[in-house]
């Protein structure tokens, strides 16, 4: 993967790679100002999402589902993210599936196990809601596509250690902010 990259003009990053690298890789393009993340097995983000199971499928990257929970998963979410969650919703129908398509059945049993997800999916649902208003897309589709998906997490059946961690609610943190990794090529 380091000779692949490379020859792609990507640099790895020393530190991080020889702290993170069981977990993750990063990979930097300063001249174009890029940077690749490698997750290994599981995406640990302000979440835990295990992907070992879930690479298996035809196709160049993740499934729209879990590339949609790379997006949402992360509580302090920026405008790229919430433009790059809005694409997904614009270009991927909630169905039960993963080809090409948001696999709602999939989010919902996730969510389902876990409160702290279910809450920070929650809230950027409605941070989306907000910023595609001020962009020049359907709002309408985005908006009726995280009905649609929202409706089937909210009818899935929520685990005891969900219904649990619910009660506490927000008096008790319930993600985990990641290691901020500032490129080499971005101004401090």
């Amino acid at each position: 993967m380091q000779k692949l990259f490379e020859s792609l003009g990507y640099r790895g990053d020393r530190r991080f790679n020889t702290l993170n690298g069981d977990q993750r890789l990063l990979y930097l393009d300063e001249v174009n100002g890029r940077q690749i993340d490698v997750f290994i097995d599981r995406m640990k983000m302000c979440h835990v999402i295990e992907l070992a199971n879930r690479l298996g499928h035809q196709g160049p990257t993740l499934t729209p589902a879990d590339l949609l929970l790379s997006k949402l998963q992360v509580f302090e979410v920026n405008m790229k993210d919430l433009v790059d969650t809005t694409a997904l919703l614009l270009d991927h129908p909630i169905t039960d599936h993963d080809n090409d398509a948001i696999n709602a059945a999939y989010l919902a049993r996730l969510t389902s196990e876990d409160w702290g997800l279910h809450r920070t999916l929650r809230l950027n649902s409605g941070r989306v809601r907000d910023a595609v208003r001020a962009l020049d897309v359907d709002a309408g589709r985005v908006s009726q596509r995280l009905d649609e998906l929202w409706a089937r997490i909210d009818a899935q059946p929520k685990s005891l250690k969900w219904k649990l961690r619910a009660r506490v609610g927000d008096r008790v943190s319930w993600y985990q902010l990641p290691e901020e990794v500032r490129q080499p090529y971005q101004k401090a």
